[in-house]
């Protein structure tokens, strides 16, 4: 069958992704190999405009942009291509003494056309990301992006259009009812990267039709500052990862946790940083990130009421810019404290004892991420071995998710499921388990009417 025979680009709908995964042409080494080339060939040829998409949308510098969502997808695509083949063989697995004579192996197969469901903070980056596990798995893809970048998500929908066949890989633009109306819909796969409120709509509408999931969400990542960190570089990372793009990044660093005999230097180097980065105005910074829209920007600014305002704190609501901002004196009671900030606001709370912080942070829902800067091994294990997260750092922030050996995901209210790299293959693969049995011999034992069955049954599987 010739790709995209049949189906009619201007008749679609998610049958026909379903009707191509049934062909089969999905399923075959070279055709996976063949989508993954055109997802980089897309990327290059469309890399001047997606720069300036995400400008348009985001203000983000052509630095930011490249670092945090062209760059990643490129590794992304070069570590499937190349690990393809391996990752798709059946994987042969040990026999107990019982199944004597026969083979057992695990085959990795596509479950069939997977919804993607994108969010805006990182809207190149978290839209296609997902697409590469889910094509390198061989499935046929419908892509939902946020109607809140609609600068990247007009240019997803023209690239990929321009790209591949729409029964293969197709873009569905829209707001709130169109993801409503593609959920109603039966997919085999749902991933969806938003927030823990829609993530939960996502696995009720899900669950209707039985359908698996992976919900990355989010929830307040916490980074502690112990008393032996080294205070200037611990500095140094928290303003890079918790202000890249202006705060608006699922693990970034939602509060500091600081012990109290390191909290005034810390704080001090943390004004210094923000300063040699963005600049002494950085509202006239050209280069930092804007706030999505004028809902989350409002919500971000009633923040600020909230306890003692240490650095920044100044905003500019017509081109929706707020500056990197410290907030001291906060409590958990505080309404910063209730919910995922995603914004340039970051909130500091103080300890005395170590395992008074553990014990507080362990009373909070589980967070994506969290980091902790110390130099003892026994307190980085206490600190990473006694509390749930999704993934983190030690003494940085963000880089793990840059690591496409490390599975990405949370745990709890912060997301159920991972992806990055096999992860991803795996993530949109069912694994079907097989036994090939021998035809040269048989065991009467294991049948009714045996005198000796139940002897060696015991014997075998005690």
């Amino acid at each position: 069958m010739k790709e995209g025979a049949g189906y009619d680009r201007h008749q679609w709908n998610s049958c026909y992704a379903k009707a191509y995964f049934q062909e089969g042409l999905t399923r075959d080494y070279k055709f996976r190999i063949k989508q993954l080339n055109l997802l980089t060939k897309m990327l290059k040829d469309y890399e001047s405009d997606i720069l300036d998409a995400l400008h348009r949308d985001l203000n983000k510098s052509e630095y930011e942009a490249y670092a945090t969502e062209i760059g990643f997808l490129y590794g992304e695509i070069d570590l499937h291509r190349n690990r393809l083949k391996e990752w798709m063989e059946p994987a042969k697995v040990k026999n107990p003494l019982s199944h004597k004579g026969s083979k057992s192996y695990i085959i990795k197969e596509p479950y069939g056309t997977a919804l993607v469901i994108s969010p805006w903070n990182y809207p190149i980056n978290l839209a296609l990301a997902p697409v590469i596990g889910a094509i390198s798995a061989g499935n046929t893809v419908v892509l939902k992006p946020s109607e809140l970048t609609p600068n990247v998500s007009a240019l997803l929908n023209k690239m990929i259009a321009n790209t591949f066949d729409p029964a293969l890989f197709k873009v569905i633009e829209g707001g709130k009812e169109t993801s409503e109306e593609l959920l109603d819909q039966h997919f085999d796969y749902i991933f969806f990267t938003g927030s823990v409120q829609v993530g939960k709509s996502v696995m009720e509408k899900a669950s209707r039709h039985l359908t698996p999931v992976t919900l990355e969400l989010g929830g307040k990542s916490p980074a502690i500052i112990h008393k032996d960190a080294k205070l200037d570089l611990a500095a140094k990372r928290i303003v890079w990862g918790k202000f890249m793009n202006a705060g608006q990044t699922c693990i970034a660093p939602d509060y500091l946790y600081v012990h109290r005999d390191v909290k005034t230097k810390l704080l001090a180097k943390i004004k210094k940083y923000i300063k040699i980065f963005y600049g002494r105005q950085p509202l006239e910074n050209n280069h930092f990130t804007k706030i999505v829209n004028k809902q989350h920007f409002d919500r971000l600014s009633n923040y600020l009421n909230n306890g003692t305002l240490i650095t920044g704190g100044n905003t500019d609501r017509e081109n929706l810019k707020m500056e990197p901002t410290l907030l001291d004196n906060i409590g958990w009671q505080d309404e910063v404290m209730k919910e995922e900030i995603f914004g340039p606001i970051l909130p500091v709370l103080t300890y005395i004892d170590l395992n008074e912080a553990i014990d507080n942070i362990r009373d909070q829902e589980k967070p994506l991420a969290l980091y902790y800067f110390g130099e003892k091994e026994h307190e980085q294990r206490l600190v990473t071995e006694t509390l749930s997260f999704g993934g983190g750092c030690i003494n940085d922030t963000l880089l793990h998710i840059a690591n496409p050996n490390l599975p990405f995901g949370g745990v709890g209210m912060s997301g159920i499921g991972s992806y990055h790299g096999k992860a991803s293959f795996d993530t949109f693969s069912h694994a079907k388990s097989m036994t090939k049995q021998t035809t040269k011999f048989d065991y009467g034992f294991r049948y009714p009417g045996s005198k000796l069955g139940l002897k060696l049954i015991k014997k075998i599987m005690k």
